[in-house]
């Protein structure tokens, strides 16, 4: 069963990188396969702009634990970066 979503992770007043817990994946397995990537929607202080030209590393999902969810990171490779960032996540 896959399951999909989005998360906000946010960089606050200024980090080189930052994380989100997502939760509530009551289905997901411990070898489950968890994939995210940045999906460019506006948040309270970035634009979809923003979401496409800021200098980011791929974001990573981990931490898998069954019944529960996982965590994603999200590094800035060009100093740091500020405010809330949507990123998209699915795994199966």
């Amino acid at each position: 069963m896959a399951a999909q979503g989005t998360a906000i992770i946010d960089f606050g007043t200024g980090a080189t990188d930052a994380s989100v817990t997502v939760t509530g994946q009551g289905a997901i397995l411990a070898g489950s396969l968890v994939e995210a990537w940045i999906f460019p929607v506006a948040t309270a202080n970035n634009t979809v702009d923003d979401h496409m030209f800021e200098s980011f590393a791929m974001p990573m999902a981990y931490n898998v634990i069954a019944g529960t969810g996982f965590t994603i990171s999200l590094a800035c490779t060009n100093g740091l970066a500020v405010g809330q960032y949507t990123v998209a996540w699915v795994w199966n």
